[in-house]
Protein backbone atom coordinates (compact mmCIF):
# COMPACT_ATOMS: atom_id res chain seq x y z
CA UNK A 1 0.00 0.00 0.00
CA UNK A 2 1.27 3.28 -0.72
CA UNK A 3 1.08 6.51 1.16
CA UNK A 4 0.88 10.29 0.09
CA UNK A 5 4.10 11.71 1.09
CA UNK A 6 3.66 13.78 4.26
CA UNK A 7 5.28 17.95 3.95
CA UNK A 8 8.59 17.29 5.48
CA UNK A 9 8.96 19.98 8.02
CA UNK A 10 8.85 18.17 11.13
CA UNK A 11 12.16 16.54 9.37
CA UNK A 12 13.97 19.13 10.88
CA UNK A 13 12.40 19.19 14.08
CA UNK A 14 13.22 16.64 15.84
CA UNK A 15 14.35 17.39 19.52
CA UNK A 16 16.03 16.18 22.60
CA UNK A 17 13.23 13.16 24.35
CA UNK A 18 13.39 10.81 22.29
CA UNK A 19 13.69 8.19 24.84
CA UNK A 20 10.26 9.45 26.17
CA UNK A 21 9.11 9.68 23.18
CA UNK A 22 9.87 6.35 22.34
CA UNK A 23 8.69 4.66 25.72
CA UNK A 24 5.02 6.16 25.00
CA UNK A 25 4.84 5.47 21.73
CA UNK A 26 5.00 2.04 22.02
CA UNK A 27 3.65 1.49 25.48
CA UNK A 28 6.92 0.90 27.33
CA UNK A 29 6.74 3.47 30.39
CA UNK A 30 6.02 2.63 33.36
CA UNK A 31 2.14 4.21 34.14
CA UNK A 32 0.09 4.35 37.19
CA UNK A 33 -3.24 2.71 37.52
CA UNK A 34 -6.04 4.07 35.00
CA UNK A 35 -9.84 3.85 35.75
CA UNK A 36 -12.03 4.16 33.46
CA UNK A 37 -11.80 1.00 31.27
CA UNK A 38 -15.44 -0.58 31.61
CA UNK A 39 -17.05 0.58 28.30
CA UNK A 40 -17.48 -2.57 26.48
CA UNK A 41 -17.73 -2.27 22.42
CA UNK A 42 -21.19 -3.31 20.74
CA UNK A 43 -20.76 -6.90 19.03
CA UNK A 44 -21.41 -5.67 16.00
CA UNK A 45 -18.25 -3.37 16.12
CA UNK A 46 -16.29 -6.75 17.40
CA UNK A 47 -16.90 -8.38 14.33
CA UNK A 48 -15.53 -5.48 12.08
CA UNK A 49 -12.76 -4.70 14.60
CA UNK A 50 -11.50 -8.45 14.36
CA UNK A 51 -12.10 -8.29 10.26
CA UNK A 52 -10.00 -5.57 10.71
CA UNK A 53 -7.44 -7.40 12.67
CA UNK A 54 -7.28 -10.30 10.90
CA UNK A 55 -6.19 -8.70 7.64
CA UNK A 56 -3.53 -6.59 9.55
CA UNK A 57 -2.33 -9.47 10.80
CA UNK A 58 -1.97 -11.64 7.27
CA UNK A 59 0.16 -8.73 6.41
CA UNK A 60 4.00 -10.48 6.91
CA UNK A 61 6.28 -7.54 6.90
CA UNK A 62 6.07 -3.67 5.94
CA UNK A 63 8.51 -1.27 5.45
CA UNK A 64 7.49 2.43 5.21
CA UNK A 65 8.12 6.06 6.82
CA UNK A 66 6.39 7.95 9.84
CA UNK A 67 5.67 10.74 11.93
CA UNK A 68 5.60 10.64 15.32
CA UNK A 69 3.80 13.44 17.62
CA UNK A 70 4.83 13.68 21.30
CA UNK A 71 1.71 14.91 24.13
CA UNK A 72 3.51 17.99 24.23
CA UNK A 73 3.99 19.17 20.76
CA UNK A 74 7.16 17.07 20.04
CA UNK A 75 7.90 15.85 16.20
CA UNK A 76 10.28 13.16 14.91
CA UNK A 77 10.18 11.00 11.97
CA UNK A 78 12.10 8.26 10.13
CA UNK A 79 11.35 4.78 8.57
CA UNK A 80 10.06 1.84 9.75
CA UNK A 81 10.38 -2.13 9.10
CA UNK A 82 8.10 -4.78 10.06
CA UNK A 83 7.84 -8.98 10.10
CA UNK A 84 5.58 -11.33 11.56
CA UNK A 85 5.91 -12.46 13.93
CA UNK A 86 7.61 -10.12 16.71
CA UNK A 87 9.83 -8.02 14.88
CA UNK A 88 9.87 -4.31 14.28
CA UNK A 89 12.07 -1.54 13.61
CA UNK A 90 12.12 2.54 13.89
CA UNK A 91 15.43 4.03 13.23
CA UNK A 92 14.47 7.88 14.02
CA UNK A 93 16.02 10.92 12.08
CA UNK A 94 18.58 13.02 13.41
CA UNK A 95 21.74 13.06 14.56
CA UNK A 96 20.56 10.75 18.16
CA UNK A 97 20.64 7.79 15.56
CA UNK A 98 18.07 6.66 17.50
CA UNK A 99 16.43 3.11 16.86
CA UNK A 100 12.91 0.87 18.40
CA UNK A 101 14.12 -2.83 17.53
CA UNK A 102 12.19 -6.13 18.69
CA UNK A 103 13.83 -8.95 17.52
CA UNK A 104 10.75 -11.56 18.52
CA UNK A 105 11.59 -11.56 22.14
CA UNK A 106 12.76 -8.44 23.45
CA UNK A 107 12.51 -4.35 22.45
CA UNK A 108 15.13 -2.35 22.93
CA UNK A 109 15.30 1.55 22.67
CA UNK A 110 19.21 2.89 21.78
CA UNK A 111 20.43 5.98 21.79
CA UNK A 112 23.72 5.73 20.38
CA UNK A 113 24.20 9.94 20.88
CA UNK A 114 23.27 9.60 24.60
CA UNK A 115 24.95 6.02 24.83
CA UNK A 116 22.04 4.49 26.61
CA UNK A 117 20.37 1.18 25.88
CA UNK A 118 16.53 -0.05 27.54
CA UNK A 119 15.75 -3.52 27.01
CA UNK A 120 11.94 -4.79 27.97
CA UNK A 121 10.33 -7.63 27.31
CA UNK A 122 8.30 -7.83 24.00
CA UNK A 123 5.51 -9.75 25.59
CA UNK A 124 4.39 -6.95 28.17
CA UNK A 125 4.04 -4.21 25.66
CA UNK A 126 1.35 -3.28 22.87
CA UNK A 127 3.75 -4.50 20.47
CA UNK A 128 3.18 -8.22 21.38
CA UNK A 129 -0.34 -8.34 20.32
CA UNK A 130 0.14 -6.19 17.25
CA UNK A 131 2.52 -8.02 15.65
CA UNK A 132 1.52 -11.82 16.48
CA UNK A 133 0.41 -13.92 13.42
CA UNK A 134 -3.21 -13.96 14.87
CA UNK A 135 -4.28 -10.93 16.57
CA UNK A 136 -7.14 -11.74 19.17
CA UNK A 137 -9.50 -9.40 19.76
CA UNK A 138 -12.04 -11.47 22.15
CA UNK A 139 -12.54 -11.03 25.77
CA UNK A 140 -12.23 -7.33 26.59
CA UNK A 141 -9.73 -6.20 24.54
CA UNK A 142 -11.84 -3.70 22.50
CA UNK A 143 -13.42 -0.63 24.23
CA UNK A 144 -14.79 0.59 21.55
CA UNK A 145 -15.26 0.96 17.22
CA UNK A 146 -16.39 3.96 15.49
CA UNK A 147 -16.96 3.76 12.01
CA UNK A 148 -16.49 6.81 9.38
CA UNK A 149 -16.17 7.26 6.01
CA UNK A 150 -13.15 8.09 6.00
CA UNK A 151 -11.38 5.95 9.02
CA UNK A 152 -12.32 2.73 11.30
CA UNK A 153 -11.09 3.43 14.72
CA UNK A 154 -10.87 0.98 17.31
CA UNK A 155 -9.51 1.18 21.14
CA UNK A 156 -8.16 -1.57 22.76
CA UNK A 157 -7.57 -1.53 26.66
CA UNK A 158 -6.42 -4.89 28.54
CA UNK A 159 -3.49 -4.88 31.35
CA UNK A 160 -2.04 -7.77 30.47
CA UNK A 161 -0.93 -6.26 27.02
CA UNK A 162 -1.26 -2.63 27.68
CA UNK A 163 -0.51 -2.35 31.48
CA UNK A 164 -2.29 0.77 32.02
CA UNK A 165 -2.19 2.72 29.09
CA UNK A 166 -4.30 1.89 25.75
CA UNK A 167 -3.72 2.14 22.11
CA UNK A 168 -6.17 3.60 19.44
CA UNK A 169 -5.20 2.44 16.12
CA UNK A 170 -7.24 3.87 12.64
CA UNK A 171 -7.87 1.90 9.62
CA UNK A 172 -8.62 2.66 6.31
CA UNK A 173 -12.55 1.29 5.78
CA UNK A 174 -12.36 -0.03 2.61
CA UNK A 175 -8.78 -1.67 2.37
CA UNK A 176 -8.34 -2.03 6.17
CA UNK A 177 -4.70 -0.44 6.01
CA UNK A 178 -3.08 0.91 9.31
CA UNK A 179 -2.90 4.51 9.00
CA UNK A 180 -2.13 5.59 12.83
CA UNK A 181 -1.90 4.47 16.15
CA UNK A 182 -2.19 6.54 19.61
CA UNK A 183 -0.57 5.25 22.58
CA UNK A 184 -2.67 7.28 25.59
CA UNK A 185 -1.18 6.89 29.16
CA UNK A 186 -2.39 7.06 32.40
CA UNK A 187 -2.78 10.56 32.59
CA UNK A 188 -4.21 10.75 29.55
CA UNK A 189 -1.41 12.13 27.57
CA UNK A 190 -1.40 10.87 23.71
CA UNK A 191 1.98 10.26 21.35
CA UNK A 192 0.63 9.71 17.66
CA UNK A 193 2.85 7.84 15.43
CA UNK A 194 1.58 8.27 11.63
CA UNK A 195 2.97 5.72 8.78
CA UNK A 196 2.79 7.04 5.21
CA UNK A 197 4.94 5.74 1.82
CA UNK A 198 4.21 2.10 2.94
CA UNK A 199 5.00 -1.20 1.43
CA UNK A 200 3.50 -4.34 1.50
CA UNK A 201 5.17 -7.53 1.22
CA UNK A 202 8.60 -6.50 0.83
CA UNK A 203 11.92 -8.58 1.37
CA UNK A 204 13.41 -7.50 4.47
CA UNK A 205 17.55 -8.36 5.80
CA UNK A 206 17.08 -10.32 8.83
CA UNK A 207 19.77 -8.35 9.85
CA UNK A 208 17.46 -5.52 10.73
CA UNK A 209 15.75 -7.05 13.85
CA UNK A 210 19.11 -8.17 15.35
CA UNK A 211 19.41 -6.67 19.08
CA UNK A 212 22.99 -5.97 20.45
CA UNK A 213 22.84 -7.68 23.54
CA UNK A 214 26.25 -7.35 24.18
CA UNK A 215 25.59 -3.46 24.01
CA UNK A 216 22.91 -3.71 26.17
CA UNK A 217 25.31 -5.45 28.93
CA UNK A 218 28.14 -3.02 28.51
CA UNK A 219 26.39 -0.14 28.39
CA UNK A 220 24.53 -0.48 31.26
CA UNK A 221 27.61 -2.23 33.27
CA UNK A 222 28.93 1.12 33.06
CA UNK A 223 25.84 3.42 33.77
CA UNK A 224 26.21 1.49 37.27
CA UNK A 225 29.78 2.04 37.40
CA UNK A 226 30.78 -1.44 37.19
Amino acid sequence: MTRNALTPTWKQKARAGLLGLGLAAFGLATLPVMPGFEAHAQSAGMAEAQKIADHFASVRTMAGEFVQFGPRGEQTGGKFYIERPGKIRFDYDGSSRFQVVSDGQSVVLDNRKMNTVDLYPLSKTPLKLLLDTHIDLSGDKVRSVKQDDDLTTIQLADKSVFGNSRITMMFDPKTYELRQWTITDAQGKDTTVMVFNVREGVQLDASLFKIDYRRNIEVNKRKRGG
